[in-house]
Order: structure tokens, then C-alpha cells, then sequence
């Protein structure tokens, strides 16, 4: 697995950020029955025990919603997407199908409340270090276009900016060419779920998708 680091200028404003990092073999194909189902009963488990007036205080996407706050950034207008996520099903919308690849990261996100990047890891660029967004730093975002990233908590490589807990970018994006993936849990507040969201994700990539060579660690603030 490649370097990760997370930058000063992020743990002096957010100081039990985390981050959960898994790299695994994968096999890019279309979800299948197992992934649907699964996706069900997890949505019927959040819903049940989620309202829209509610969502925001599950500790995961508060955590994150607090980060964005003490960057400056508003968490409203530029929604954390396990947020996204949540708010879609709880309104009584389907989930997006992508792959299985991304599917199964949508439903560790949807179920655990962590906005979670997911990347081609052979399409980044040497190291990698989150920091925090800069004014007119250009980003192409999935299904976004141009991004306003500045004040937002942000992956970047050697080529520039490619991951934030909002939107991921275009660049770094898993495709069906995807061979290598690697999935990053961002903790903001040293959530006792990490280490537990780690394993479920792990456990679907494994069982729903056939993934293998798994590699593990978390990043701390150094």
C-alpha cells in the first residue's frame, strides 16, 4: 500500500482524525442478487431507526459535519456523502448501482455513517497525504463537475487533489478495468467503529465480491 499521511494544517483543526485504509485484488463486474439483497436488509435496518430529523445526530456523520464546520466549510450546501446516502434512503429513494465494487463501499458507508473514498489505486500518483482544500484548486467530481473544494478535507497525490469525503474525483474513479482498489474509512472524531467498519468492509469485498490480498492499516496524525 502506498504512503498516506495526514497533513498539520488538518489535525491542528481536527486532532482524532483517523483514517481506516484497505487495498484489496478486486474483479470489476455489475452487482448481482447477493449485493441487492444484501443492500435491502441493510436498508431496512437504518430506516428503521433513522428519521430525516435524526440523521444528523448519528456520531459518524456529526463527527464529520463538525469537521467541515471547524474548516470553514458549510456541511449543508457541500454534503458529506455517507450523509448523502443516508438521506436517500431514509426519503425512501434506492441507492445508486455503480458496480459491485463501489455498491458494497456504499453500504459499509450507508450502515457505519462514514464517508468513505474509493480508488483506483493504480491511477494515483505516489504518495498520498489528506489536507485541506485550496481556493481555485480545480477538481472534476463524479457526477458533480467542477467542485469547489477549497476549505474541504482532501486526499491529494503527486498529480493534484483526487478524493474528499463530499464527492470523489474523476481521475481516481473505479472503473471495469479497476484491478487494484483501495477504500479509505475517514474517522474524524477516533470513532470506536472504525476498526469494526474495517472488518465489515473486508467481509462484504470478500464474500459479495470475491476480493482478495487484502491490505490493512490505519493512519494516525503524525
Amino acid at each position: 500500500m502506498t504512503e498516506i499521511s495526514i497533513q498539520k494544517e488538518l489535525y491542528e483543526k481536527i486532532p482524532n482524525i483517523r483514517l481506516g485504509c484497505i487495498q484489496c485484488s478486486v474483479s470489476v463486474a455489475p452487482g448481482d442478487e447477493k449485493i441487492i439483497s444484501l443492500s435491502n436488509t441493510i436498508i431496512e435496518n437504518v430506516t428503521s431507526v433513522l428519521t430525516v430529523e435524526t440523521i444528523s445526530q448519528k456520531s459518524t456523520i456529526k463527527s464529520t459535519k463538525e469537521a467541515y464546520r471547524a474548516l470553514g466549510k458549510d456541511p449543508s450546501r457541500y454534503r458529506p456523502s455517507a450523509e448523502a446516502l443516508t438521506r436517500r434512503v431514509v426519503n425512501g429513494k434506492d441507492l445508486y448501482q455503480v458496480n459491485n465494487i463501489v455498491d458494497l463501499l456504499n453500504l459499509v458507508s450507508l450502515e457505519s455513517g462514514f464517508s468513505i473514498g474509493g480508488y483506483d489505486a493504480e491511477k494515483i500518483d505516489g504518495a498520498i497525504s489528506f489536507g485541506v482544500g485550496k481556493e481555485n484548486e480545480p477538481y472534476q467530481a463524479i457526477g458533480r463537475g467542477e467542485l469547489n473544494i477549497e476549505n474541504l478535507p482532501l486526499f491529494r497525490d503527486e498529480s493534484g487533489a483526487f478524493g474528499s469525503p463530499t464527492s470523489d474525483s474523476l481521475r481516481t474513479m473505479v472503473t471495469d478495468s479497476t484491478s487494484i482498489f483501495l477504500m479509505i474509512l475517514i474517522d474524524f472524531n477516533g470513532d470506536k467503529f472504525l476498526e469494526k467498519s474495517m472488518d465489515r468492509s473486508i467481509e462484504f469485498l470478500n464474500n459479495y465480491s470475491g476480493a482478495h490480498s487484502f491490505e490493512t492499516k490505519i493512519v494516525l496524525p503524525t
